[in-house]
């Protein structure tokens, strides 16, 4: 085997001296083994050094067996050694284990490194993919109709505020942000950021989590290149709600493949991908195949709190939920909505109806559980108002 080692890897230095402690291990294992067999190490010292004699004297080019370890050495052991013990069941399971991680070692360091790469290269592509132009102009419509959304070649908002920006570039929460001017959630602003064909053409190619990550990116940059925005992050120790199935059991109708949905979006049928809308009104939402992270992100909106999911559930549903806003914690759904163009918004709920926490439990089969927990809060450093263009 080290051979064919040899013959393919010749130029490597590490090659040759491995060769050369095979060579040492070899001669080492035949002298433990003509010992142990009862032979008298002087003999057998006095034998082998004969035997190099007379092929010294030998008129013959090569001999088998002349070259190889120090001589001296190999005499000096051979007579001063104890015979090696031998390997019991548990000495031999050690060796087993060392020649496995031995052989696993590079296996375990190629995949590690392949994973890094392919990280490395994913960070690469978000950070090259920017929007080509950008428009960013104070909102003077003095309505409060609000909408962000992201586009397949860029990003629209109209009536948006920078707090609303943060909340989707980093998808954070109000209380995770900490810093703000007060201007940052009262100045609104229009925005009409598009990309380039080939950057859309880059975004299509990924992967529908790579690409949502990537968009949060582009709109990082975005924020730092306008806003001239600059945050660091911490931790700390805050109120938590964990979204938990209820003790009667979910109560969520899951989609199924081939599911249509009204304004012509699909289901999640996996050939032309997972479909949704997601209509959210005062006191009312509408999901429609969706997965449980999305109603978690809305619950976490609508309540001003980090909501974790500790549901265990993976699949996408539809659901239908309805309650009394609490006005202290906020009655608006906020930031970006995939509400197709032309979607009608849900009928306002009954003003005698139940709280969010009752409604979850009663018509989703979910509890909201309050807790404390690592919360990761953005400082803003630094922020601008944008020059209008």
């Amino acid at each position: 085997m080290h051979m064919v080692v040899e013959a393919i890897f010749w130029f490597h230095p590490l090659v040759w001296w491995l060769g050369e402690r095979l060579v040492e291990e070899r001669e080492r294992a035949c002298d433990e083994d003509v010992l142990e067999l009862g032979s008298e190490p002087h003999v057998y010292a006095q034998s082998i050094l004969k035997v190099c004699e007379f092929c010294v004297r030998s008129p013959v080019a090569c001999v088998s067996g002349v070259t190889g370890a120090d001589l001296k050495k190999r005499m000096v052991r051979i007579m001063t050694e104890r015979v090696a013990r031998k390997l019991d069941f548990s000495r031999k399971l050690l060796l087993s284990a060392l020649g496995l991680l031995a052989a696993a070692s590079p296996v375990v360091f190629g995949l590690l490194h392949a994973t890094q790469s392919r990280g490395q290269s994913q960070d690469t592509t978000a950070t090259a993919l920017v929007y080509d132009v950008a428009s960013i102009k104070p909102n003077k419509s003095g309505t409060n109709m609000v909408r962000l959304m992201f586009t397949p070649d860029g990003l629209s908002a109209a009536n948006g505020t920078l707090q609303m920006l943060i909340n989707a570039a980093y998808r954070v929460e109000d209380n995770q942000i900490s810093g703000a001017p007060n201007w940052m959630n009262s100045e609104r602003y229009d925005i009409d950021a598009k990309m380039d064909s080939s950057t859309a053409d880059e975004l299509r190619k990924l992967s529908e989590d790579d690409r949502r990550e990537v968009r949060q990116r582009m709109l990082q940059a975005l924020l730092a290149d306008r806003f001239k925005l600059t945050i660091h992050r911490e931790t700390k120790e805050l109120p938590v709600y964990a979204l938990v199935i209820a003790k009667n059991g979910p109560k969520l109708q899951e989609a199924k493949p081939g599911d249509t949905y009204p304004n012509g979006i699909k289901g999640p049928d996996g050939r032309v991908g997972a479909g949704m809308t997601f209509m959210a009104g005062r006191g009312s939402v509408t999901g429609q195949g969706i997965p449980i992270s999305d109603l978690v992100r809305f619950l976490s909106r609508q309540l001003g709190r980090k909501v974790e999911d500790k549901t265990g559930l993976t699949g996408k549903y539809d659901f239908t939920l309805q309650w009394t806003p609490d006005e202290s914690q906020g009655a608006m759904f906020k930031g970006p909505s995939p509400e197709p163009q032309g979607a009608a918004s849900p009928p306002p709920p009954d003003a005698s109806g139940p709280s969010i926490f009752t409604a979850l439990e009663e018509k989703l089969g979910l509890k909201l559980e309050s807790q404390k927990g690592p919360v990761e809060i953005l400082v803003i450093d630094h922020v601008e108002k944008p020059s209008e263009n």
